[in-house]
């Protein structure tokens, strides 16, 4: 998909500056888009000319789009990219009331409906796989492929105690660039909104929903992730009817970011399929 406003603010060659923090210049481009009551910022990034499978890119709990940026920029070169800053998160408006994966899923929807998307490859991160599963249930039209990395929650691991040593751990695995995203999101994020979607996030039956996706779906995570184990992700990608299980080697639970050239490639073989 190309939309006009991609093209008209990405029609001049992007910068490659060099350096190891040269993917933060990366310029995205932003559009404000409101379903209801609802608002989404999505940052896009245009593909090449001949175009190319679309990626959408959907955050997890206390997230935004900056922590997807160097996947989103290696993804880029082979078809447009959008990742979405969901309602409460990032910097955008908070919601009203509490809000179900369901209604993320028909935001979502809503959202690139708006921007004029056809068919896209879903790629969701941590709470992020539960919207992207939830999309291509309700809306599988929408949906070509479906991309689950380091999924939420471990059906061995389901109380909020758990998860949080297992949140804690993973911040001594990544890298001070990732913490430092992190870290910042949820203080944009707010404790009173994070607190608000934490109980969503886990009663969501992940398991039972993903029996539904027909799609093909790619379950990855880093072999280093506490949050996302192997034996869960194993598990989910035997539930999806068409699933596939990739492990990248050494990485933690923020694996797009710390290993954003391996995750793309694992993404791109999906869509290739």
């Amino acid at each position: 998909m190309h939309t006009e406003t991609n093209h008209q603010h990405n029609s001049t060659e992007r910068p490659r500056s060099s350096g190891p923090l040269s993917w933060m210049r990366q310029p995205l481009t932003p559009r404000v888009v409101t379903t209801g009551s609802l608002t989404s910022h999505v940052h896009s990034l245009a593909g090449p000319p001949e175009g190319g499978p679309v990626y959408v890119l959907l955050h997890g709990i206390g997230m935004s789009h900056r922590y997807f940026r160097r996947l989103q920029i290696v993804l880029s070169g082979h078809g447009d990219t959008h990742s979405i800053d969901l309602p409460g998160f990032g910097a955008t408006p908070r919601p009203d009331r509490q809000l179900s994966i369901s209604d993320y899923a028909d935001v979502i929807a809503a959202t690139l409906q708006k921007m004029g998307a056809g068919r896209m490859v879903v790629v969701g991160h941590s709470m992020g796989s539960q919207f992207a599963t939830e999309l291509a249930v309700r809306h599988p039209g929408m949906v070509s492929h479906v991309v689950l990395l380091g999924p939420v929650v471990d059906s061995a691991r389901r109380t909020v105690r758990q998860q949080t040593l297992a949140l804690g751990l993973d911040s001594l695995r990544e890298s001070p660039v990732g913490n430092a995203i992190v870290f910042t999101d949820y203080v944009r994020a707010g404790m009173r909104w994070y607190l608000t979607e934490l109980p969503v996030m886990m009663s969501y039956d992940l398991e039972g929903s993903l029996a539904l996706v027909a799609q093909p779906v790619l379950v990855l995570r880093g072999s280093k992730d506490p949050v996302a184990s192997r034996s869960w992700c194993g598990k989910l990608a035997a539930t999806a009817p068409d699933g596939r299980y990739l492990e990248i080697p050494g990485k933690p639970h923020i694996v797009q970011h710390g290993a954003a050239e391996g995750t793309a490639a694992g993404i791109m073989a999906l869509a290739a399929g």
